[in-house]
C-alpha cells in the first residue's frame, strides 16, 4: 500500500509505502541510503554491525513508519484523499489532521 505526500513549501512529490519493507528485509541499510535518509542509514549500518545483520528483521518492520513519521514533520502533506485515509487508519494522522 503507497501513499502520495507532497512537500507544502517546495511541491516535491513523494511515493513512500506504508507496513512492511521487503527492501529493509532482504538489503538492510540501503534502502535508506539510497532515499537520503542518512540518519537512519547510519543507525541501521550500526546496528547492523552489532547484531550481525539480525537487526534487519526489526527494522524491516518499523523503517517505513519511521521514513512516513520523518516525511510528515519535514512539511509533508497528502496528495489526495485515499493518501490521506491510508494515513489516519494506519495512525499517522488524526481523522481531523489536515480536514481544510
Amino acid at each position: 500500500m503507497n501513499v502520495n505526500l507532497k512537500n507544502k513549501k517546495t511541491n516535491q512529490l513523494i511515493q513512500a509505502k506504508v507496513g512492511f519493507s521487503w527492501t529493509t528485509f532482504f538489503f538492510g541499510f540501503f534502502p535508506a541510503l539510497f532515499r537520503g535518509d542518512w540518519k537512519w542509514a547510519l543507525i541501521m549500518f550500526i546496528t547492523s554491525l552489532i547484531t550481525v545483520g539480525i537487526s534487519s528483521i526489526v527494522f524491516a518492520f518499523i523503517y517505513n513508519k519511521i521514513y512516513i513519521n520523518n516525511l510528515l514533520s519535514k512539511d509533508y502533506i497528502p496528495c489526495d484523499e485515499s493518501s490521506r485515509h491510508i494515513l489516519v487508519n494506519k495512525g499517522f494522522l488524526s481523522n481531523n489532521a489536515l480536514s481544510n
